[in-house]
């Protein structure tokens, strides 16, 4: 894919590579530190959301969620995500019903509060920009409000999410297999995890996406500024333009590390914005590769401190 969209804009890999060498080491240096408050943040926010008679200590979950972060970012498909649940059983002792609750209320959290950025930032263009604004701004926005509304509400209620799946397996007589008996067992005990999970934390968890997304925002501001993306262009710009291209590695379509996918969203959503071909994929490539490299340093730190930290005695910190 990546192939394709640089035959679409006229770039030679020696062009991509030219482009990316541009990052400047102060931009380096910035983005690398917003990156790491990133992870810090995360992290917390993954113990916020399990209950406190299984919460981990804080630097065994940092550890955990930054190699997770490694592996959910670099396998395809978003298969990786699912290291944290065995990261945080191996590590922390934390169970694998409470792990994964944990990890489901965080990702709908990530999507609602990526969407309420997008539309806010998208309605600011419209009542602010409306000259320069691109055509149906005023709709992304209102779609993505309420598609924040919508997420954040199953988020306060992810048992919902089971009591769908097992609704449907009732429906078609499945729970009368050996195999859907088992599903609607391991369901329950998963609900409850979920309900424990929000409740009581989803507003915490909630500020700390916010501060997260706002990161991830100023991140891809920096490297992307200093890649030569026109300084007219704010955080409101780049939170729809940036906007496009995670949504393209959130969901589980996206190939090894996201190349290809992460470009094409972020080809579209600057395009969206007046920015032409060349110089959306070649910021993109370049945001990428330093993202790609930023994750491998920290994701492996994560290993290399989980090495450390195995043996010791699992306990609920506050």
């Amino acid at each position: 894919m990546l192939a394709v969209l640089a035959k679409w804009s006229d770039m030679s890999l020696d062009d991509m590579v030219r482009e990316c060498k541009r990052l400047s080491p102060s931009a380096m240096a910035a983005a690398f530190g917003v990156h790491l408050a990133i992870h810090a943040v995360r992290a917390q926010r993954f113990r916020a959301l399990i209950p406190l008679a299984h919460r981990p200590g804080y630097l065994p979950t940092f550890a955990a969620a930054s190699a997770q972060n490694l592996a959910a970012y670099v396998l395809p498909a978003k298969t990786g995500e699912v290291a944290l649940i065995v990261y945080l059983k191996k590590l922390c002792g934390v169970p694998n019903k409470v792990g994964l609750s944990a990890l489901v209320v965080s990702r709908l959290l990530d999507v609602s509060t990526l969407a309420l950025a997008v539309g806010v930032a998208s309605l600011y263009l419209a009542l602010f920009e409306p000259d320069t604004a691109p055509r149906g701004i005023l709709l992304l926005a209102v779609v993505c409000i309420l598609g924040a509304a919508a997420l954040t509400a199953l988020a306060a209620r992810g048992d919902l999410i089971v009591l769908a799946v097992t609704a449907v397996v009732r429906l078609f007589k499945l729970d009368r297999t050996r195999l859907g008996t088992k599903l609607c067992e391991r369901t329950v005990g998963v609900g409850e995890a979920l309900r424990e999970a929000a409740g009581g934390a989803l507003l915490a968890a909630s500020l700390q996406s916010l501060a997260i997304w706002l990161g991830i925002f100023l991140f891809y501001a920096i490297l992307a500024q200093s890649l030569g993306l026109p300084d007219t262009l704010g955080l409101a710009h780049i939170a729809i333009g940036s906007g496009f291209a995670v949504l393209s590695n959130l969901l589980p379509i996206n190939s090894f590390a996201g190349f290809g996918t992460q470009e094409g969203g972020w080809v579209l959503g600057f395009g969206l914005l007046g920015v032409g071909r060349e110089l959306a994929l070649s910021t993109g490539l370049g945001v990428h590769v330093f993202q790609l490299a930023s994750t491998v340093v920290l994701g492996l730190a994560g290993h290399l401190a989980m090495g450390l930290l195995a043996g010791s005695t699992p306990t609920a910190k506050r």
